[in-house]
């Protein structure tokens, strides 16, 4: 990478750092804490609290990804995050469940998310794209395995109207990030011509990734539903559980390095995608075998394995996703493209938690998973078609800067 390359990756990895941190401040005590407010006693709604995030997300991360074609990247992220931190404290006031809903949905209306990677793509190469992309989905794994060992900590110190109050503050630590780290936008933004979001849904490539990303963070969100109890079955308590979490996302960032780069140079990205996304499918079908038998002798450390498992192939996909999406869309509408993709992220989030809560529910933890892995095998099969895009596949798109001869594969 360039020096200014570096620069990027880093002041907007740490963006997503920043927001994603506060955001998985709340996951791992939410469950808990929110049963303790009025209306907390139902599992859907506390279900509900948790993924109406993703929802309003949704809705917005299209909207907000055009407008960072028209306008600029940075005038929007900077909306975005004021928008988070206003939602964070309603949630840090919310006397009730329905409060702390709303103040949830406002956080999901800072739909940033298309925006900080679509700025990210135009500040990088594409043979340096994959690496600006592992950057920013290794520090939001990172953050997820530091909440775990703060959250019960800070939970128990300031409670969940604290930790919202927490999340604010990180937002307008990320506002400074985009105002005094983050390099400038290209200059050549302003003259690109503008695509619509019509043209990004013709593309049958970037149509597999948003359906694969609407899968992925489902599945995810649904999990956490289950797991933590799981781990209280088998008889570590929730003060202790990062004790899984962080070496199972540290050892997989390890594995990411030895394989997803190397393999990708050498022309293998597509069996590395694939590969990931049957490796979830297959940690689906070990977390429904380990269910009967969580609080056995042997329970807590085969968790503990399908849990390194399933790092490995989601922090594979959390970096190759939104790489192929940003070099498959045209230039001028890569905003648009990565608001689609976002988007889809966002439902997959709501999803998640809404759904798996109420499946969680009806029919336990064992027909949550018989759903998950129901659905990353429906991934699988859906994205089994892909071809991974030349180097050059997004400047042929748009008609500048490609190679004489190169092929665009799509």
């Amino acid at each position: 990478m360039t020096a200014t390359e570096r620069r990027a990756s880093v002041s907007l990895a740490s963006i997503f750092a920043l927001r994603m941190l506060g955001l998985f401040l709340v996951l791992p005590v939410f469950a808990l804490e929110a049963a303790k407010y009025p209306g907390g006693d139902d599992p859907a709604q506390v279900g509900l609290a948790m993924g109406i995030y993703g929802l309003t997300q949704g809705l917005l991360q299209i909207p907000f990804g055009i407008a960072s074609d028209w306008w600029g990247r940075k005038r929007v992220i900077i909306s975005g995050l004021v928008i988070f931190a206003l939602g964070s404290l309603l949630a840090a006031w919310a006397p009730d469940l329905h409060w702390l809903v709303a103040g949830r949905a406002l956080q999901g209306a800072g739909a940033i998310s298309a925006a900080v990677t679509a700025l990210l793509a135009d500040s990088t190469r594409d043979e340096v794209r994959t690496k600006a992309m592992a950057l920013v989905g290794g520090s939001i794994a990172l953050m997820f395995a530091l909440s775990l060992i703060v959250a019960p900590l800070l939970g128990g110190l300031i409670g969940l109207h604290g930790l919202f109050a927490l999340t604010g503050t990180l937002a307008l630590a990320g506002i400074a990030v985009v105002i005094w780290w983050v390099p400038p936008e290209p200059v050549e933004h302003a003259s690109r011509p503008r695509g619509s979001v019509l043209e990004v849904l013709k593309n049958p490539a970037l149509l597999r990734l948003d359906f694969g990303v609407f899968i992925l963070h489902a599945v995810q969100l649904a999990m956490w539903v289950a797991i933590p109890a799981l781990l209280v079955g088998a008889g570590l308590d929730k003060a202790r559980h990062w004790q899984v979490y962080l070496p199972a996302v540290l050892a997989s960032f390890a594995v990411m390095g030895m394989t997803l780069f190397p393999l990708e140079k050498r022309g293998y990205l597509r069996a590395v995608f694939l590969g990931a996304v049957g490796l979830i499918f297959v940690v689906q079908l070990g977390l429904l075998w380990v269910v009967p038998s969580a609080a056995a002798a042997h329970g807590l450390v085969a968790l503990a394995a399908l849990l390194f498992l399933f790092f490995c192939g989601f922090n594979v996909l959390e970096a190759t996703q939104p790489s192929l999406a940003s070099r498959l869309a045209p230039a001028h509408a890569r905003g648009a493209a990565l608001g689609v993709y976002n988007t889809l992220q966002s439902l997959g989030f709501f999803a998640g938690g809404a759904v798996g809560g109420w499946i969680t529910k009806a029919h336990g933890a064992q027909g949550l998973f018989v759903v998950c892995g129901g659905l990353m095998l429906l991934w699988l099969l859906v994205a089994w078609p892909m071809k991974a895009p030349g180097r050059h596949a997004a400047a042929a798109v748009t008609g500048h800067g490609a190679a004489p001869g190169q092929p665009v594969k799509l």
